[in-house]
Order: structure tokens, then sequence, then C-alpha cells
């Protein structure tokens, strides 16, 4: 049995990497590549893979969203995210997503294949060091808080956050005010450097 494979990588020369290693596999096909996470649902609506392999930071989508997005859908492709992150906050919100595996891009490429035939099997694939360190810190962060602490942490002034999230600048306010008391952070750069360094954005 052959088991079919959708890549979703921003970075065009690990994409590449990525498909030409799983495609050595005798028992994988890379059905399909996306370089973006809107691409990524497409293509998994369209293809019905049996796993997407997903970078967690990708334009339009994040793999996170990607995930949830698929489990959202009922669809029955099984969603694993790779990444440079080794951040346990990123691994607990994948999980929350619907995702049913989390590895790291600096793994093995025989690594990746054995958690690609995993979870097709219905198991799970999750770097281990990142399994015991998931249930340390709770993300205090609501999605709401998140996403405008993001978009702060880019850069954006409150009234161009609101406009991005058809919010008035007052409820940006309190959503960053929010967000700062609970990560004990004195500005919104921090609180953002600090949510980002935990995996919590």
């Amino acid at each position: 049995m052959t088991i079919t494979v959708v890549l979703a990588e921003d970075q065009l020369m690990v994409l590449g990497a990525l498909s030409t290693l799983l495609g050595l596999e005798d028992d994988i096909t890379v059905a399909g590549t996306a370089a973006d996470g809107e691409e990524a649902v497409r293509l998994v609506e369209a293809l019905r893979p049996d796993v997407l392999l997903a970078d967690i930071e990708m334009p339009g989508m994040t793999g996170l969203e990607v995930a949830a997005e698929v489990l959202r859908r009922g669809l029955p492709t099984r969603v694993v995210i790779l990444t440079t992150f080794a951040r346990s906050g990123y691994l607990r919100r994948a999980l929350d997503a619907g995702a049913v595996g989390y590895l790291l891009k600096d793994a093995p490429a025989s690594a990746l294949a054995q958690a690609v035939r995993d979870v097709h099997a219905g198991g799970r694939a999750i770097d281990p060091q990142l399994a015991a360190d998931a249930w340390g810190e709770p993300d205090p962060l609501t999605d709401r808080e998140r996403r405008v602490l993001r978009l702060a942490g880019d850069g954006l002034a409150n009234s161009e956050i609101a406009g991005q999230l058809h919010l008035s600048e007052g409820t940006v306010r309190n959503y960053l005010s929010e967000a700062m008391s609970k990560l004990g952070a004195p500005n919104r750069i921090a609180a953002a450097r600090k949510a980002r360094d935990r995996g919590w954005l």
C-alpha cells in the first residue's frame, strides 16, 4: 500500500529537499506540495492525502491553523507539524488543533519517513523531549489575545491591528493590556517576545 503525502513549506529549498527525501521511499508518494497554508488546505481538500506534513510558520495560514481547518472540515488526512521550533507551547497548540505529529526539521530523514508510516497506521509521532516538556507552563493567552499580540510584535500600530482584525482600537488596547498582564510584561514588544519564546504565538 502506498501512503500519499502533501507537503506544505514556504521555503522552496526545504520543500524540494523534503519532497526528494520522501520520494526515495518505496511506500510513500508525494501527491502535492504547497508554499502557503491556504494552498495546503486546498490541496488536502482536493487530493485527500493520507498525511499532510506542514511547516508551523507559513504565509496566509500557519501550520496550526491548517491543522485546525482540516479537523473542522472533517477531512481524513492526518496532520504532522514539521518545524525548527523546539517549543513545548507549539506542541500543545498543535495537538489541540488536531495534529497527530510534531517533529523537528533536524530529525534524520529515516525518522520522518517512519513518522509518516506511524501516523498513517493510526499512531502519533512526537519528538520525545518536547512531549516531556509540553505539560509544563500552560498557555495563558486566548486566541484573540494571541492574534493581537502577534501583530503588535510585528510592529503594527493599534489602528492597523484594529483594521486587520475588524476590531475597535479600544478593544485592541484591552486585548494587549490583558496579554501583557498575563505575561507579566512591561510593554507589548516584551509580551510578544516572551510569548514567542514559549511557543504561544
